[in-house]
């Protein structure tokens, strides 16, 4: 199996493969020791008797570590690389490991009644609350947040929206009849009276007006007198005529039912009949909208209104003291403090998590699990046998120094007990 280059592994993997170098050199350095003291013991063993016991501990520490380096040695690769049946188990057998590892997850996590158990057991609303109501951590959600949101509507395409914005006005706005609802709308308002106040303003309006434009009168009505009236005559006629006009204004604010005003209300109210029932009135407002809203001009409109939002948008995103950015926060704290006080929000919130998680894991866990079996088998044989080599190789190589002092007690205690039933 070719190794992965070591400048091309991480540095964590680097360290991973040195500490499996040392702990290989010591499990073979406890090997060999066990064949030395073999050798020595076996050749002096007649000459020093208790060297027989030496003798048949190394032998079994030999025994055992050699055994033992063979199994783990089996799990990665073929030993000596000769090609012994079960043997390089995870290269051969990855994507059968692969399928079994997202059945088990599958099985025994990924199921509904382990998730409701253990999302049950834990305060979610309330430690999500403590976290949120920190003004970092509600300024990092709410950078994070602006982040994406500016990634969305910059992927967005502009012709796209501004299809959707025409179709949305002209389905919702231009092409159902305006008549009917604005007449409607207009006398509801009449009933109530609401319109008193606009009246009231624009009567307002025109005696400030009038207050503030004596002079404009001057020539306003006598300019239109016969030439041969007398210049006197002229004077008179306009402020005559400006003085009725303060008087008439002043007679409508003082009087809430002066003919004026009754005039407006009887205008408005067969204004609103007309706009509901006249065919007239409402192919006239129609034939006006049509003429303001034609094809051109509402593609033009939902541009303008796009490219508009959008850059707003963006600016208030980008800009973390913009009002957006620093509302945003502040709802974050809000939800965050309400999350930590109220009881009965954080049952609310508990019980929404776990029914949903649940619910995604009875529905989705077979899907979720096949990410795992998928996963596996597109990775390399090689490469996967080396990366968990990594991660569990070192562990194993204690299984080997074990199976070295474990079979040279189990050597000795053998020699042992036939020594004394045999002699």
């Amino acid at each position: 199996m070719a190794r992965t280059p070591t400048s091309q592994l991480s540095p964590a993997d680097q360290e991973r493969r040195r500490a499996l170098r040392v702990m290989k050199g010591v499990a073979l350095g406890a090997l060999i020791g066990m064949a030395v003291v073999f050798v020595f013991a076996f050749a002096f063993q007649q000459q020093v008797p208790w060297l027989a016991y030496v003798r048949a501990a190394a032998e079994g520490g030999m025994v055992g570590a050699l055994a033992d380096w063979f199994a783990v040695t089996a799990l990665f690769r073929h030993p000596l690389g000769i090609p012994i049946p079960h043997t390089a188990i995870i290269p051969n057998r990855k994507d059968e490991i692969g399928r079994n590892l997202g059945e088990f997850v599958e099985t025994e996590f990924l199921r509904g009644d382990v998730v409701r158990t253990k999302l049950e057991g834990t305060a979610i609303a309330a430690k999500l609350g403590e976290w949120l109501r920190m003004p970092e951590h509600a300024e990092r959600v709410t950078s994070e947040a602006s982040v994406m949101a500016a990634g969305v509507l910059g992927a967005l395409s502009d012709d796209d929206v501004q299809d959707l914005i025409t179709d949305l006005a002209r389905e919702h706005l231009i092409e159902p009849e305006w008549g009917p609802p604005l007449g409607g709308w207009l006398g509801r308002i009449v009933d109530a009276g609401a319109h008193h106040g606009a009246v009231d303003l624009g009567v307002d309006s025109i005696a400030t007006w009038l207050d503030a434009n004596h002079a404009t009168f001057a020539g306003l009505v006598s300019r239109r007198l016969p030439s041969w009236v007398p210049g006197i005559a002229h004077r008179l006629v306009d402020d005559t005529v400006y003085k009725e006009a303060v008087k008439f204004v002043a007679a409508m604010q003082a009087d809430p039912r002066h003919p004026a005003r009754l005039a407006i209300d009887a205008y408005l109210v067969r204004l609103a009949d007309n706009l509901q029932n006249d065919p007239a009135t409402i192919g006239s407002l129609e034939d006006a909208k049509g003429r303001m809203f034609d094809s051109p001009r509402v593609r033009e409109l939902a541009a303008e209104a796009w490219n508009t939002a959008k850059a707003g948008l963006l600016a208030s995103l980008a800009d973390p003291r913009s009002g957006l950015r620093l509302r945003a926060t502040s709802a974050v704290v809000e939800i965050g403090d309400r999350l930590t006080k109220e009881e009965s929000l954080q049952r609310r919130v508990d019980t929404w998590v776990t029914d949903a998680a649940v619910f995604l894991v009875d529905r989705y866990r077979h899907d979720i699990a096949s990410i795992i079996t998928d996963t596996v088998e597109k990775w390399d044989a090689d490469e996967t046998t080396e990366k968990i080599e990594l991660m569990v190789g070192r562990d194993l190589q204690y299984i080997r120094l074990n199976g070295t002092f474990v079979g040279a007690l189990a050597g000795l205690v053998i020699f042992t007990i036939a020594h004394a039933i045999l002699g």
